[in-house]
């Protein structure tokens, strides 16, 4: 952790300098003795990704719709291209970027970056503040739900302005208004009309950059434009707020009135802190030290940066249909199904039911909208992305915890029409082809033999078919909408899933002991499962080799272990799992695997499909395995500093798995209203339920060396098994363990 200021002193304002004596920090890396969850937050974790995308210090309100992080390429970027009015999609764009300027405005302006000093920025949820080094202007940013709020504080006597501009290709306007206001549109994603209106404390000179020429006009409209205004010499401070929507302009400016236009910065920040306080303060830990505190609220933290809420007064803007909807309920969006489904999903279903409740419904919408239930629902519409359609298990495993207030039968024909109907192919959206017939028929996808031509076009050229991945994550998806049609009573349809919830075993080689591709004949295809099937692996698996695929069959673990022949040689393969060697250089794997990152062995920490398998220990007979695992993994590849998340974590997908483990549970398999018990790293925690109850997990003398389990209890009575049910945890379970430096060999085996 870096040592500056903001660690004590932000605490206690948000102005940055009045905690620095000429610019130099003076206050030492410590928390004062009645921290607070939020204390522990540092957005700053897992700024340098892995190999591919970092995370980045997002300021927001939890699942609401502005978002906001300064336009760099890392934490390791020096300087700032400019700082957007809304970050619209995780990694998939943002619109309208503002940036501060000193001295006559010209072309190249635009194209400045700015230097900063790393240890005089403040990164918290909800607010941020950097110092430009060159400029000397310092720039403070808080987030509202619809709306945000800029304080630049400038040099004294110096020409200063705010140059605007936009960030996609489409058609755009600014207008400067009476007032010192402004409005002003972006398209964003080709077709979707992002609305802004905002005011200025101060007044000013607006002008445009057109042809490369400075002019006086206060309107521009076209593509990629520029505008700009100007403040007199002797302006010390400058506020900008504004609202976005993706309704109107005239929502803009209702959104504006409504929410921020008599508020105060410092009243817009407070507002945004007790937000975090709340959310934060539904999980108190006890135990652990600082490090896994900082690891783990950051984490929680993550856990609320998607979806997001984009309801504006009762009615939203949907990409599904291109039309503006009322709906009384609230709509969210930018959900990565592939990575939310393992862990975020279940996680919010303890901790917000009925906000997982909006969120299923707000799927249900998208089908109806769209004809399709999404994969990876974001604003502009279903991002086609991945493979698999796990919003399936979504479904089912939120009915199965409880939740009723959604559309389940709207929502099972949508699983069951994407089922029967859609395409299987990654990164595809539409009607099936001929290779879902062959899937239908068959039970598996085909693959193409090594240098065999594509013979669909609907293939996606660098995607691929993925044939083995899409095979198993079909049976996972077909055995939700079996299961779901049980508990819903529609037995014809739950005898024609259920078989196809097993195609997984299509695909198993009993030579080999992997999953692996046939052709459309149904011919075995011979590979090498370290390291074939081109960049990640995509014409057999996806982001990841066979290895990683040889253990997804979470709705069939016994099946699975049957596969391997029986427990004994199941765990022995998870052992080597672990211990594999990668039989070649790293810089050679992952010149073909950059998603595999956070390797152990064969094991990869830094990719979604990989979080449940050291649970499976607990299944094989060997629940002290897990426990040591998960220990090692958390204390590995989740550290407190810029590269302490293995890979790509995807907005809660990566952080969940974080939160649960610390937690000392999880849930290997969604869709079961079961969890695997781990190994906490908390001497105790407790959840404060939306129901009023209080879920404890209690570990008795647990320490890094006291990681494992020598007994359990659950509300005082002997547990002998590694798992508890959703029902025990939202009755306000509590869950003893009593841990020791060695393992108990003996405990949890059934």
């Amino acid at each position: 952790m870096k040592k500056t200021t903001w660690k004590l002193c932000n605490l206690l304002l948000l102005a940055p300098f009045a905690c620095f004596a000429g610019g130099t920090a003076t206050v030492k890396d410590t928390l004062p003795a009645n921290r607070q969850n939020i204390d522990f937050i540092d957005p700053t974790i897992g700024n340098v990704g892995q190999l591919l995308e970092p995370t980045r210090p997002t300021v927001q309100l939890p699942n609401q719709m502005i978002r906001f992080t300064p336009q760099r390429k890392d934490y390791m970027d020096d300087q700032i291209s400019d700082f957007p009015l809304n970050v619209v999609s995780h990694r998939l764009g943002q619109v309208f970027s503002i940036k501060p300027a000193i001295g006559s405005v010209n072309e190249e302006a635009w194209n400045n970056r700015m230097a900063y000093d790393h240890d005089l920025e403040i990164n918290r949820p909800w607010y941020y503040s950097t110092w430009l080094l060159d400029e000397e202007v310092n720039i403070e940013f808080t987030a509202g739900q619809r709306t945000g709020y800029y304080r630049f504080k400038f040099p004294a006597e110096k020409a200063k302005s705010l140059l605007l501009g936009v960030y996609n290709d489409g058609d755009a306007n600014y207008q400067f208004l009476p007032g010192n206001a402004i409005s002003a549109l972006e398209t964003y994603n080709g077709d979707v009309k992002v609305y802004m209106y905002g005011v200025f404390s101060e007044s000013g000179t607006p002008g445009t950059l057109e042809n490369g020429a400075l002019t006086n006009n206060k309107s521009i409209s076209g593509k990629g434009i520029r505008a700009y205004i100007s403040f007199p010499a002797a302006t010390k401070e400058v506020t900008f707020k504004y609202a976005i929507s993706y309704i109107s302009p005239e929502q803009a400016k209702k959104n504006y009135e409504q929410e921020i236009s008599r508020q105060s910065f410092d009243a817009v920040a407070e507002n945004g802190k007790k937000a975090w306080s709340d959310v934060m303060s539904q999980i108190r830990v006890k135990g652990g030290t600082p490090a896994q505190l900082r690891s783990f609220y950051t984490a929680l933290y993550r856990c609320y940066e998607r979806p997001v809420n984009i309801t504006e007064d009762g009615q939203y803007y949907s990409g599904y249909d291109k039309k503006i909807h009322q709906d009384k309920r609230t709509f969210y969006v930018d959900d990565w199904t592939w990575d939310t489904y393992l862990a975020l999903h279940p996680l919010r279903t303890i901790l917000d039911p009925a906000k997982e409740e909006d969120i299923l419904q707000s799927f249900v919408r998208m089908y109806e909208q769209s004809g399709w239930m999404p994969t990876f629902p974001v604003l502009f519409g279903d991002h086609a992305c991945m493979n698999g359609f796990h919003s399936s298990v979504v479904m089912l495993d939120g009915y199965r915890k409880g939740l009723r207030n959604f559309d389940v039968e709207k929502a099972y024909e949508g699983m069951r029409k994407n089922a029967t109907e859609a395409t299987m192919l990654p990164w595809r959206n539409g009607p099936k082809t001929s290779l879902e017939d062959i899937y239908y028929s068959k039970g598996y996808f085909p693959a193409l033999r090594p240098g065999e031509k594509e013979t669909e076009p609907a293939v996606h050229s660098f995607e691929k078919r993925q044939a083995v991945a899409v095979t198993l994550g079909a049976a996972y998806d077909d055995w939700a909408l079996a299961e779901l049609a049980g508990d819903l009573n529609k037995k014809n349809d739950q005898n024609l899933f259920a078989p196809r919830a097993k195609n997984y075993k299509n695909l198993w080689n009993p030579d080999k002991q992997f999953f692996l591709p046939k052709d459309a004949k149904g011919d075995w295809i011979n590979i090498n499962v370290k390291y074939d099937g081109g960049l990640g692996g995509r014409e057999f698996y996806d982001e990841n080799n066979g290895w990683t695929y040889l253990w997804q069959v979470q709705q069939d673990i016994p099946g699975l272990i049957n596969l391997m022949g029986g427990k004994q040689a199941f765990e022995k393969r998870l052992d080597q799992l672990f211990r594999e060697p990668l039989d070649m250089s790293r810089y050679a794997f992952w010149s073909k695997f950059p998603d595999a990152t956070g390797l152990v062995g064969q094991y990869s920490m830094g990719n979604e499909p990989s979080f449940h398998i050291p649970y499976l220990y607990n299944y094989a007979g060997a629940p002290w395995k897990t426990q040591q695992r998960i220990r090692f993994l958390l204390d590995t590849w989740f550290k407190d500093n810029i590269f302490g998340i293995p890979g790509d974590e995807d907005g809660g997908g990566m952080s969940a798995f974080v939160v649960f483990s610390s937690m000392g549970f999880y849930p290997v398999t969604p869709g079961l209203p079961e969890y695997a018990i781990g190994s906490p790293v908390f001497e105790k925690v407790s959840i404060a339920l939306p129901n009023k109850k209080q879920f404890t997990v209690i570990a008795h003398n647990s320490s890094k060396v006291n990681k494992y389990i020598q007994q359990a209890k659950f509300n005082g009575k002997p547990l002998n098994k590694p798992t508890f049910t959703h029902q025990q945890l939202v009755e306000g379970g509590t869950l003893e363990l009593f841990m020791g430096p060695k393992p108990n060999k003996s405990w949890g085996v059934f």
